[in-house]
């Protein structure tokens, strides 16, 4: 999956609210400097091995606070770097740089450290031809941004939100009393051309979401050999079903999953459980 960033009108507010956030009503720290409004250059370096995520957001923090801000990668963006490594140089007065610094660091360092853990699971199973696909589970005033870091990293994305799909799961199985049920009531309700997803735990849930023509089956935390046996029979039944495959996927379990022959491995570890990848900002002496 290409990575693509929203448009600017889409992040520009929320890019601006956290600015705002961090700035608050000025920053005390530089104002009181002397010659602020000098030009100079700073240079981001690598503490650690990682992805690269989010070079042209940060880019963008600095045009925020100064359209005249020139911010040049040394990388590409999902670019493997190392261990004291520069990734990129900024150009600007020295407020710019000191106001921009630590909103454009976190939310790279936060977007690298989800593109890093996300390659490590695709290259698991880089060989074989399941997906790896993310979830909702994401930080709120985040998920445009994190999701995007996931195709960064090599991953693909699962719906954005409640609206992009139907995807019926176990609580709402339970309130319409049964697979059928929900699908039946929800397929009369949906627009063209939505498709409905259907989480299953057995065979015999699988084989009433088959009945009910479902465009995705998923199989959720099923042990291996059940997820094989089910994967036999949604194929035998109809092969234009599309599998995905959930529930504590782990670096060590993801290849095991992906050999039972599914299309897609769903995750939320790469988002939730990923490490910040370290940056910082070093600004040339004057």
């Amino acid at each position: 999956m290409t990575p693509i960033l929203p448009p600017w009108i889409v992040l520009d507010p929320h890019l601006t609210q956290w600015l705002q956030e961090d700035i608050g009503r000025s920053d005390r720290s530089t104002q009181g400097l002397p010659n602020v409004e000098r030009i100079a250059t700073a240079t981001w370096i690598a503490k650690e091995t990682g992805v690269v995520a989010a070079l042209p957001v940060a880019k963008r923090i600095f045009e925020l606070l100064n359209p005249q801000a020139k911010y040049e990668p040394l990388v590409a963006e999902g670019a493997a770097c190392g261990s004291g490594e520069s990734i990129a140089t900024i150009t600007a007065d020295l407020a710019t740089l000191l106001m921009g610094e630590r909103t454009a660091l976190n939310l790279a360092m936060r977007l690298s450290g989800i593109a890093t853990a996300t390659n490590k699971y695709v290259e698991c199973i880089a060989d074989l031809p399941a997906q790896l696909v993310d979830t909702r589970k994401t930080t709120p005033g985040l998920r445009l941004l994190e999701k995007y870091a996931t195709t960064v990293g090599g991953g693909v994305n699962h719906r954005m939100g409640l609206d992009d799909a139907v995807m019926i799961k176990d609580n709402h199985i339970a309130a319409a009393g049964g697979i059928t049920a929900a699908i039946l009531g929800i397929r009369q309700a949906m627009p063209y051309p939505l498709t409905i997803e259907v989480e299953t735990e057995s065979l015999v849930q699988v084989q009433e979401a088959i009945d009910c023509d479902a465009d995705i089956i998923m199989l959720d935390n099923m042990p291996p050999d059940l997820m094989r046996q089910a994967v036999t029979v949604i194929r035998a039944a109809n092969n234009r079903i599309k599998i995905e495959a959930s529930g504590n996927i782990t670096l060590t379990t993801i290849r095991q999953v992906a050999a039972t022959g599914v299309d897609y491995i769903s995750t939320s570890a790469p988002i939730t459980r990923s490490p910040w990848l370290d940056l910082s900002m070093r600004i040339k002496a004057i």
